[in-house]
């Protein structure tokens, strides 16, 4: 069988987690499934299928997701970004798991306080 994969399966990425942060910053975002999936020009049924941890997008339909959610590629796969800046963050948020709208708030303190240095 000549199977296609996609760029985010070769890398091993655990498809319940991505579709659980896909799910969750669209939800965040005040989207519903048809209004993602009209904006990134695909099936709200395969939106659905990547949500529910089913299916991977392509790494296109995955950077306009992360465009249309306005959230970074290391939002959506935290299990792949190992030994970065955004994995240190995401080791401070761990506890709390915020959503997008929350983590563009704490953005917003941080750079005061840095200002302020």
């Amino acid at each position: 069988m000549n199977r296609r994969h996609t760029l985010l399966e070769e890398q091993k990425v655990d498809k319940k987690l991505f579709g659980t942060r896909i799910n969750k910053a669209r939800k965040d975002r005040g989207l519903t499934a048809e209004k993602l999936a009209e904006a990134c020009n695909i099936n709200s049924t395969y939106l659905r299928q990547i949500e529910g941890g089913k299916k991977l997008p392509s790494l296109p339909v995955f950077a306009t997701l992360c465009r249309e959610l306005r959230v970074s590629p290391n939002y959506i796969l935290p299990d792949l970004v190992e030994g970065t800046e955004a994995e240190k963050i995401q080791k401070i948020f761990s506890e709390s798991d915020p959503t997008p709208s929350q983590i563009e708030m704490l953005a917003e303190m941080a750079g005061v306080i840095l200002k302020e240095r």
